[in-house]
């Protein structure tokens, strides 16, 4: 048998035991955060049918999705001659499954298979990996986890408010400090569209304002020529999108701009008439402010973000870490529409997704991991010979029931030996009791970032290693 080179696809990864211990405390602090909320968990199969998937996420989206061959008893019943021809009657029926793309679509296909046992509105988070057709590179895979928490069933834009505080939450949960949540809502994107004249095609606009950031201004100038915008609606676009100050004096003057464009309004208000977009804007920020909320700084109103996703409707986020070359590392909002292309229409929802692989990055790079979260074991038993093994098993079982993860180590050895093992796994405390100690019923803890050691009882011990 020759033998076979290992490798792994490409975009795809393993994660050796400090690697998935680190990403165990990103998860913890999100699903923390998400049934803090009021969140329950859900799960849906990592294969979904494609007339679920397609036509869900625009055509850049489509041409990115895994699909995957028919197999099995799909075979049996086609002819050997189509087989050895591969004649083109055969083809169509190829693939009808594809790898799931997001965690939302999966979702709303879930909600109207069971909408008769849901109480609404119904919230759920959902921790799952997903696949990408998409050219791997540093912070981008084909196969990566997302942290979704989604709401159906209501239109209240306190879904949107708690949707920035949990954002916040769990940045600040795990020391990502230095961030700003970018929101913007489709509403106003679509009046930006109208004030241009209405050139072009509305999505051509929203996919080359979305390029925004990773080609810069000439590059989006010659992407919308390409799709028939004139030279002076490019002008006239970057005019609007040039709108600056803080997040209320943003919507302040976009909102002039749409009436100096003479779009009719629509929302009259007691002195000046509003747009939706900005008007549902404004009722966020107020949510906040009402719950006391003290990151404003953090949180900025960017009318080019635009979400390249065909099914948001309304408000849209997006999360960027500011002190790291990495792409955004969460974003979501609102789709009015999802659930109807599954034959319940009118069911409104919201949500947002971290992307727990780009997260880990920016950790690592700013050295944000706590010293333990890559530790499994907390404290190490020595073991000295065989009568001093069988005596800590009994110790062993006290430090696991007192909720210690705690091993033995595995066979008598040189204390220089099993010092090294635990300084390797970043175990923090060795517990040794010699022939003297266990006369006293006494045991040595010793700190290995310290050097530290105390004399102690167990109880003693199992008190100080539960701090």
């Amino acid at each position: 048998m020759s033998i076979q080179k290992p490798s792994i696809p490409k975009g795809t990864r393993d994660f050796g035991p400090a690697v998935v211990a680190r990403r165990n405390y990103i998860f913890g602090v999100i699903r923390r955060t998400f049934e803090l909320f009021g969140y329950a968990p859900l799960e849906t199969p990592t294969l979904e049918n494609l007339s679920v998937l397609t036509g869900k996420y625009g055509d850049e989206g489509d041409q990115l999705l895994f699909k995957v061959l028919n197999s099995g008893d799909f075979l049996k019943d086609v002819a050997p001659d189509d087989i050895a021809e591969g004649t083109r009657k055969v083809l169509p029926k190829i693939a009808e499954k594809g790898l799931r793309y997001d965690l939302t679509v999966p979702f709303a296909r879930y909600v109207v298979m069971n909408r008769g046992t849901l109480t609404f509105p119904f919230k759920r988070y959902q921790i799952q990996p997903v696949w990408r057709a998409d050219r791997p590179q540093r912070g981008r895979y084909r196969e990566f986890y997302q942290c979704d928490a989604d709401v159906v069933g209501t239109d209240s834009l306190l879904c949107e408010a708690e949707i920035v505080l949990m954002m916040c939450e769990v940045l600040n949960g795990i020391s990502l400090t230095d961030f700003t949540i970018k929101i913007n809502h489709r509403g106003v994107l679509r009046n930006i569209y109208q004030a241009l004249g209405s050139e072009g095609k509305e999505s051509d606009l929203f996919v080359a304002i979305d390029k925004l950031d990773k080609i810069g201004r000439e590059g989006v100038e010659k992407e919308l020529a390409e799709r028939g915008f004139s030279a002076q609606a490019s002008e006239q676009l970057f005019e609007l999108l040039a709108t600056s100050g803080n997040y209320g004096e943003k919507l302040e003057k976009l909102n002039s701009a749409f009436q100096k464009a003479g779009l009719p309004s629509e929302s009259e208000g007691s002195n000046s008439p509003t747009y939706k977009g900005l008007k549902d804007l404004r009722e966020v920020q107020e949510y906040l402010t009402s719950f006391g909320f003290t990151q404003f700084d953090k949180v900025e109103f960017d009318p080019t973000l635009a979400r390249g996703l065909s099914y948001y409707t309304g408000c849209i986020f997006e999360i960027k870490i500011n002190n790291v070359k990495i792409g955004s590392v969460s974003g979501g909002g609102r789709y009015d529409n999802l659930t109807g292309a599954f034959g319940l229409p009118g069911v409104s929802g919201v949500g947002f997704s971290f992307g727990v692989d780009r997260l880990y990055d920016c950790l690592e790079e700013l050295n944000l991991f706590p010293p333990n979260a890559a530790t499994t074991t907390r404290c190490l038993v020595v073991n000295f010979d065989e009568e001093a093994g069988r005596a800590a098993l009994p110790v062993l079982r006290q430090l696991r029931e007192a909720g210690i993860p705690s091993e033995l180590y595995h066979t008598p050895d040189k204390l220089v030996k099993q010092f090294k093992y635990a300084d390797q796994k970043g175990i923090a405390y060795v517990l040794l009791q010699g022939s003297e100690e266990r006369v006293k019923s006494l045991f040595k803890l010793k700190n290995m970032s310290t050097g530290q050691e105390q004399l102690l009882a167990l109880h003693d011990v199992l008190s100080a290693l539960a701090q």
